[in-house]
């Protein structure tokens, strides 16, 4: 039904395309979400222990998004890639790419699972774990670990779903697993009284279905790009190398979380002990939770504005860069008031008791003090992601969290000696610096990006375009 009233990228309405597209992908994060949202109120409201069992599967947040940033490494950045050569009108291009990037997340789920497996206990330790809370991280993480594959191929797989426009499809992806998971939950973790053991157990099931689930669809008959034996054969120079290069911006978004975990973790650790742990895990679930529109808002709008690009179609372009601007600013704004007005209403999601409320109330608010300005970031960046401009986009990922965050933790802590608060300060000043930042860089390359191509190769780098320019001048 849906192939037969698939999305055209390329003649429907930009702003009715990015209505459509968005809303199931905005949807699939938010039931992607669910995975761990559901795991950490369950474990949160154990009778006994429920906030040391928190603060323990906190610990293993850094693992956990480094995994997930593999699989955007390679399907975020093969999807785009697929979709401007589909707009080209060279699907078989597009299919070797799609064989590609599933061969490459399989041998990454490979060696994760070997590494992670040896290292866990002192990667945790390192991370800010006690010995009130390292045996949780570690009952979690050793079953997850186990489903490592099934997290590449549902994530990785369904970013060439979506791309094609089957949107509905996508959404379904995540929203089998994750209705799975809020099944199993209860029934693994307090039925048969597995603990935090269940929870990993019903998340790596759940999982492992909606890896089914894809691989049904892009080996059938109703995807356009299928996954076919003569493509699997990896081509590194010719395919892998040009998508890791546009999915390595995305991973360091996704990587470099895991980094500051860590180094929040570990600082908290040292200034406010477990609880301050704890508080931060909340935390993190509920930035997660707002930042799931905009996310789900950029994989809508991404394939719109690739194959668009690809097809040099630059008018349909720019309005759907414009319709994504205004209304990832409007989604960033509300998010920051709600946060400003009822943070107790998130945080009693996770966990009621009165030390741990206290430390999180004010902490919430400094920590997402700026998240209004991510609007924007997250428009301009991701869109230099959908037109293949690779190395300025992992510029400006860097920038916010490896740049400006972590110097900004140790300055406000060391330096300065705010201690524990300094911790949460630092972030809404990098979200601040970088934001503005961002944005700039985006105005600058506005015109030199979106301006009229002749038929070509659209996808050249900024030095071309100057090159091309001086030329033209002269």
């Amino acid at each position: 039904m849906e192939a037969k009233n698939k999305n055209d990228l390329g003649k429907d309405s930009v702003g009715k395309l990015i209505f459509r597209l968005s809303i199931p992908a905005i949807a699939a994060q938010i039931i992607n979400a669910l995975y761990n949202m559901v795991d950490r109120a369950y474990i949160g409201h154990m009778p006994e222990n429920g906030d040391m069992a928190l603060t323990g599967l906190g610990l293993t947040f850094p693992i956990i998004m480094l995994i997930s940033a593999f699989s955007y490494l390679i399907g975020m950045g093969g999807a785009p890639l697929a979709a401007i050569k589909m707009g080209g009108g060279d699907n078989k291009r597009a299919e070797k790419i799609l064989g590609n990037c599933f061969s490459a997340l399989i041998i990454a789920a490979v060696v994760l699972t070997v590494v992670f497996l040896i290292f866990q206990r002192p990667l945790l330790m390192m991370f800010g774990a006690s010995e009130n809370t390292i045996g949780y991280a570690m009952d979690y993480l050793t079953i997850y670990l186990i489903g490592t594959v099934f997290v590449q191929i549902s994530l990785g797989m369904n970013s060439f779903i979506n791309t094609q426009g089957f949107a509905k499809t996508g959404m379904l992806t995540v929203a089998i697993g994750a209705v799975l998971n809020i099944v199993l939950d209860p029934i693994f973790i307090f039925g048969l009284e597995m603990g935090v053991k269940g929870a990993a157990l019903a998340t790596v099931i759940s999982q492992a279905v909606s890896a089914v689930w894809v691989l049904c669809f892009l080996f059938g008959k109703r995807t356009i790009l299928k996954i076919r034996r003569k493509n699997l054969w990896i081509r590194w120079r010719e395919i892998l190398l040009p998508v890791l290069a546009l999915g390595i911006s995305p991973f360091t978004m996704q990587a470099t979380e895991s980094l500051i975990n860590i180094v929040l973790n570990a600082n908290l650790q040292i200034y406010g002990g477990d609880s301050a742990v704890g508080a931060m895990t909340i935390i993190s679930s509920a930035m997660q939770i707002f930042m799931l529109p905009l996310q789900g808002l950029a994989q809508g709008t991404q394939p719109v504005i690739s194959f668009n690009y690809g097809a040099r179609q630059m008018d349909r372009v720019r309005r759907a860069y414009k319709i994504f601007l205004i209304t990832s600013l409007v989604i960033s704004t509300s998010v920051w008031l709600m946060i400003m007005v009822i943070p107790q209403a998130f945080i009693v999601i996770f966990n009621n008791k009165p030390e741990l409320m206290g430390i999180t109330v004010p902490a919430i608010r400094i920590f997402m003090a700026a998240v209004f300005m991510l609007g924007a970031q997250t428009c301009c960046q991701q869109t230099f992601v959908a037109v293949g401009q690779a190395k300025i986009s992992l510029m400006l990922a860097m920038l916010r969290k490896v740049v400006l965050l972590i110097p900004l933790v140790y300055l406000f802590t060391r330096a300065f000696g705010f201690g524990l608060w300094g911790i949460y300060a630092a972030e809404p000043v990098a979200d601040f610096l970088a934001s503005c930042a961002t944005v700039t860089v985006f105005a600058v390359f506005y015109r030199k990006l979106f301006r009229d191509v002749p038929p070509g190769n659209v996808l050249i780098s900024t030095k071309e375009v100057q090159e091309k320019d001086s030329l033209s001048k002269s």
